[in-house]
């Protein structure tokens, strides 16, 4: 019987009550984690070797902590407002930062917030790299003997929702089941600022055996602050947006990236000449591209699309919203296998009309207006988005394979990478020397889903340069010590230069697609370290268009959309004032501006040097930074390092 307590201690108590010796907790990621739950149990346990602690997770996302200067201004109140000044963060992420989790502690992620532990010898070691649709089964090899999650409840009703995380828990358990072990402890955290979510991701109130119900309202949900999205960015989703094909199924990613490709999305359903104008400035010759010819197309959608990705996101709301993502599927196979061989009927399609779901989560992720948007949203639309376990959305061996076939027609699956070869490899989660960045979550699932499904296809996108200090260098790389997806999975490749079709090439025919989407600087040396390797037959030249892949060309073909607004900064909304999106804006610059010790000095010279010719927009920027009357000389050195930047990117 579900037991119902109210305070956190009791909560604790009842749990090491009913658990004995060493607690081995499974714990969604993202924000279904109970952050207040697990940070009780590890305050009691954190000083208490003899009951040892294992933590299997992943993404334990913390709000930011501002570092010093310019930053720490513009960051300390922005956090304080965005996140909210109780939010509860996670303390034993804090630890992990400082390898200062105790030796009888140890927590495994197969997926870590992008970047944020690479200096953390224990995140480090105790990461575990799985594919998404592995985790549940490798929680299940350690036996959990506890599961704790954040749920919804039911408005006006007694059900609970697993709401943002239905992607691994169900799962888990069958695993659990499946070796013969017993059923870990069930312990619900209800948040009353989850959006409630039916269907597959409602359970009965005794699906869990201890439900929290703490007190007053919940602390805000952890919110991305929407980026600003720049040129490059828009190239890409631009170049992304002509492989989708009318009628067929959608997977995207996060970043700014999936951000641009869901602006292009919505320009070429909602203003399809604009959306022409700004792919013809690209490539006047975009529309005859043999990929784009074969897989995707310009059009409006007449039929709309199929959304099916493991994480729902901001994209997916402005999708929804212009009428983009509209195809429903349902989980009748008698009903989709007529749809799809032209059978139905008139009750056929009515049916699919009234029961029909139109996009297909397993866990969900984004600003504090998209959870607001879930939690508005109509009886109908939210009818047709159904969170799903992460077996159902991430592969199509879950023993629903002809349904899911049929369900996903001419499949686009979106990622981002960070390096790619010239034969096709990507590096997308770790660096060569074995640290990891983030994991792959379900990358290599959609891909070689891609590979599976016919008329599919997996599409990695990657900006074609870095900057490594003073110096730019190439994300088109020959080779790197590390691979996410390895070279025999080579599918579509795009850069903010163009696409690149690898499916089925020769390594000749790959090296020399991918050096087309190089940046120029950077194909010479590419092109003769293949010739090398022996990778080229004679020295093949590259079409005169790749000659013109420059940053200032890309910036001087896209300027005009991003003056009148069809590009805009925040395509998907902004958490940022006005005032703070300026000021961001000059912070950007300054960063690259002083990006070595030679460009810090020259900047810092004709900073100083420079008139104080300060506006209106200038003066609310110095006060929200509480610059506008410095003390000191850092103060004052501050003051005019901004109002130099302010100045500088005025005319954006």
């Amino acid at each position: 019987m579900t037991e119902h307590l109210t305070d956190l201690p009791s909560a604790v108590r009842r749990v090491l009550q009913r658990i004995e010796g060493p607690l081995r907790v499974g714990a969604p990621l993202g924000i279904g984690k109970p952050h207040r739950l697990l940070n009780a149990l590890y305050a009691q346990l954190k000083d208490t070797p003899s009951r040892p602690l294992a933590l299997y997770t992943a993404l334990s996302l913390n709000p930011p902590k501002p570092g010093s200067g310019l930053e720490a201004r513009f960051a300390a109140p922005f956090v304080a407002r965005h996140f909210g000044e109780d939010f509860p963060r996670l303390a034993y992420v804090d630890d992990m930062l400082r390898d200062a989790l105790p030796a009888h502690v140890q927590v495994e992620e197969f997926y870590m917030q992008s970047g944020g532990l690479l200096h953390s010898t224990q995140a480090q070691a105790d990461y575990t790299s799985l594919n998404y649709t592995h985790a549940a089964a490798a929680v299940a090899q350690r036996a959990p003997n506890l599961i704790v999650q954040k749920v919804a409840r039911e408005p006006g009703g007694m059900r609970l929702s697993l709401s943002c995380n239905n992607d691994i828990t169900q799962d888990t358990l069958d695993a659990v089941q499946a070796l013969g072990l017993p059923r870990p402890l069930l312990v619900a955290e209800i948040d009353t600022q989850l959006p409630w979510i039916g269907g597959t991701a409602a359970v009965d109130e005794a699906f869990f055996d201890l439900v929290i119900d703490l007190p007053g309202p919940s602390p805000r949900l952890f919110g991305l602050p929407r980026q600003p999205v720049n040129t490059i960015d828009y190239a890409i989703g631009l170049y992304a947006s002509t492989l989708v094909r009318d009628g067929g199924t959608l997977q995207i990613g996060i970043g700014t990236l999936a951000d641009a490709l869901s602006h292009a999305l919505v320009l070429r359903q909602t203003d399809n000449a604009t959306y022409r104008r700004v792919l013809h400035a690209l490539d006047p010759e975009l529309e005859q591209h043999p990929a784009v010819r074969a897989s995707g197309g310009l059009e409006p959608f007449q039929i709309g699309l199929y959304g099916c990705s493991e994480m729902l996101n901001e994209g997916f709301k402005q999708l929804v919203d212009c009428g983009v993502i509209r195809r429903k599927v349902h989980d009748d196979l008698p009903l989709m296998q007529r749809i799809a061989d032209g059978s139905a009927d008139a009750a056929d399609h009515a049916r699919l009309a009234r029961e029909g779901e139109f996009l297909h989560g397993a866990f969900y992720l984004g600003s504090p207006d998209f959870y607001q948007w879930l939690r508005d949203l109509d009886a109908e639309t939210r009818d047709a988005i159904g969170m799903r376990r992460i077996s159902e959305i991430n592969q199509l061996y879950g023993g629903n394979e002809t349904l899911e076939r049929l369900q996903r027609h001419q499949a686009r699956f979106f990622n981002s990478c960070m390096m790619a070869t010239a034969l096709g490899a990507a590096v997308s989660d770790g660096l060569d020397d074995g640290r990891v960045v983030s994991g792959v979550g379900g990358q290599y699932n959609f891909v070689a889903m891609a590979h599976a499904l016919p008329q599919a296809r997996s599409a990695l996108m990657l900006r074609a340069t870095r900057d490594a200090g003073a110096h730019a260098a190439s994300n088109v790389r020959w080779n790197y010590g590390h691979t996410t997806i390895p070279r025999h999975l080579r599918d579509l490749y795009i850069t903010e230069y163009g696409i690149a079709d690898l499916r089925h090439q020769t390594d000749q025919d790959c090296v020399l697609a991918m050096a087309g989407i190089c940046d120029a600087r950077f194909q010479d040396a590419l092109l003769a370290t293949a010739k090398t390797s022996r990778k080229l037959r004679s020295d093949p030249a590259l079409p005169a268009r790749a000659q013109r892949n420059t940053p200032q060309a890309l910036e001087q073909a896209l300027a005009p959309f991003r003056r009148v607004g069809s590009l805009p900064d925040y395509p998907l909304g902004s958490d940022f004032t006005e005032v703070e999106q300026r000021v961001l804006r000059a912070l950007t610059w300054l960063k690259r501006a002083t990006a070595s010790n030679s460009a810090k000095l020259t900047t810092v010279w004709r900073a100083l040097l420079s008139r104080d010719a300060r506006d209106a927009n200038d003066a609310a920027c110095l006060q929200r930074m509480a610059l506008d009357t410095p003390r000191g000389i850092g103060e004052r050195m501050q003051a005019r390092l901004l109002a130099y930047a302010l100045r500088k990117t005025r005319s954006h």
